[in-house]
């Protein structure tokens, strides 16, 4: 595509504001996609390349929580395989099959974390007895959210971090480094497929995954010095963004009539 070098940089400058939110609290997406679909990129090349660009801000932000001792991959092989095999399951569904049939659902999910984190007062501070095997919570939570991320995407990282506090019962700060690690690997196995159907435009998406690169870096410093306290809040505001943008997205034509 003949894409100016003014718009590379506006869609560099967003992919670096994507990964930095990302890294937080999942939703960097909501940024990135309309970005590229803005400056006319077709939405199935738009889903790819966002893909691509995600899977760097993913990740930049995995590898910091590793080697800050956050999360120990030997820990979640089982997890990380089932949600690899999730997500490439959903993003060739996706290819002949209408993502719409999840849309109404999506939102109403995000709804509910919102409101999970911010009336649960201990919600985030982990400790508890988790109330699901390892092995259970990657067969369903890894498998299930991994398929819906091939599939679909938006809210990706507030399921999976609300399925690590609820489920798994450990502390917000531990759920946000797990959750990049398996966003990175639904990501991953999601473009894999998209590059062999051909579809992510590799000019932009490179230069977007730079800048989600350094985005998520930063972002995953602040998750290591300012902790629970940050966290959960941007949780709840970016799950409530996302259900608005979704609820918007849904009912746009209901909504033009109304105004007319």
């Amino acid at each position: 595509m003949d894409i100016s070098w003014d718009v590379i940089g506006v869609l560099f400058l967003v992919a670096s504001l994507a990964g930095f939110i990302d890294a937080l609290a999942g939703g960097g997406g909501m940024l990135t996609v309309p970005a590229l679909l803005a400056v006319g990129i077709p939405p199935a090349q738009a889903l790819a390349t966002n893909k691509l660009q995600s899977s760097f801000g993913s990740f930049s932000a995995s590898l910091y929580f590793v080697r800050n001792g956050l999360v120990k991959l030997s820990d979640m092989r089982l997890a990380i395989c089932c949600t690899f095999v999730g997500s490439a399951i959903g993003a060739l569904l996706v290819q002949v099959i209408n993502p719409g049939l999840l849309t109404n659902l999506i939102p109403v999910l995000l709804v509910c974390i919102a409101f999970y984190f911010l009336f649960a007062p201990e919600a985030g501070s982990g400790g508890g007895q988790p109330k699901m095997s390892e092995a259970g919570f990657a067969l369903t939570v890894g498998a299930g959210i991994g398929f819906y991320d091939g599939f679909f995407g938006p809210g990706t990282g507030s399921l999976f971090a609300v399925c690590f506090v609820l489920i798994a019962q450990v502390g917000i700060v531990e759920a946000t480094a797990k959750t990049k690690v398996l966003n990175f690997t639904s990501n991953f196995a999601a473009l894999l497929f998209f590059i062999l159907a051909g579809l992510p435009i590799w000019e932009i998406g490179l230069i977007m995954a730079i800048g989600g690169f350094i985005g998520a870096r930063l972002g995953a410093k602040v998750v290591v010095t300012k902790g629970r306290k940050l966290i959960r809040p941007l949780v709840v505001v970016v799950s409530m963004i996302m259900a608005a943008k979704l609820l918007l997205e849904q009912n746009s034509e209901w909504l033009t009539s109304l105004s007319s």
